[in-house]
């Protein structure tokens, strides 16, 4: 995976929106649990490229100032050679003293080759230095785009099991309706109510019977009157 591919797919999960994705989910908490695979999958995955985009930069820069030390290092030997042969030149030693400026000019060549080395990759450099930071940025947005998911994701479980106690306790409380004709409540209502109605009819039909044996004393009453009323009328015209 090239860094350019890491950082597009980077850039593209960081700026993901989870919201949108859940929208059109018909599933939202196995989406999530998908996600969360898929970002845990390519943070551990874009990593290990950036770490290797890393390991890369830190190389250049350390040979780029190898040449940056090295032009400096064959300057100081350049300036020196120059010296001596200027010595020699003055004593009157000018073999010897153009041995030393040849030297001076060779010092003086590897100085340029280090300085245009260490210029050659000085865009380079930048270039991917610029390249570590934007996904070291991407990488710290996937990480809070995760956690984003993850709370997301135990938000939704926690919702979702809410929603089914209270579907259940709705349930239970429907179970128990004294209004619901077919509930256990309602029939044993129904049952005692019976019960009450047939001790009622007991009673009326005990009390029905009562009056009944108290019509039947009056009536008797009634004769006894009359044939006592019968035995004075005789008594009176005897």
């Amino acid at each position: 995976m090239t860094k350019q591919t890491v950082l597009g797919r980077v850039t593209q999960l960081a700026k993901a929106n989870i919201n949108a994705l859940l929208d059109q989910a018909e599933d939202p908490q196995k989406m999530l649990d998908q996600l969360i695979r898929d970002y845990t999958n390519n943070i551990a995955e874009a990593e290990q490229a950036v770490a290797a985009t890393i390991g890369n930069l830190r190389l250049m820069e350390q040979d780029h100032q190898e040449d940056v030390e090295a032009a400096a290092e064959w300057g100081g030997k350049a300036l020196a050679a120059s010296r001596k042969a200027d010595e020699l030149r003055g004593a009157g030693s000018v073999a010897e003293a153009d041995t030393f400026d040849n030297l001076a000019k060779v010092a003086l060549g590897r100085q340029l080759r280090s300085e245009q080395e260490a210029k050659t990759a000085e865009p380079t450099i930048a270039s991917q230095t610029e390249v570590v930071d934007k996904l070291k940025a991407g990488l710290d947005r996937m990480k809070a785009k995760l956690s984003e998911l993850r709370a997301k994701r135990d938000e939704l479980v926690a919702r979702a099991q809410s929603a089914q106690a209270q579907n259940r306790m709705m349930d239970a409380v429907k179970d128990i309706d004294v209004l619901d004709p077919t509930s256990e409540l309602s029939r044993f209502e129904e049952k005692v109510r019976r019960e009450e109605a047939k001790a009622l009819g007991k009673q009326e039909l005990a009390a029905s019977s009562l009056d009944a044996q108290f019509e039947q004393l009056d009536s008797l009453g009634d004769s006894a009157e009359v044939e006592a009323r019968l035995a004075a009328l005789k008594a009176g015209s005897a």
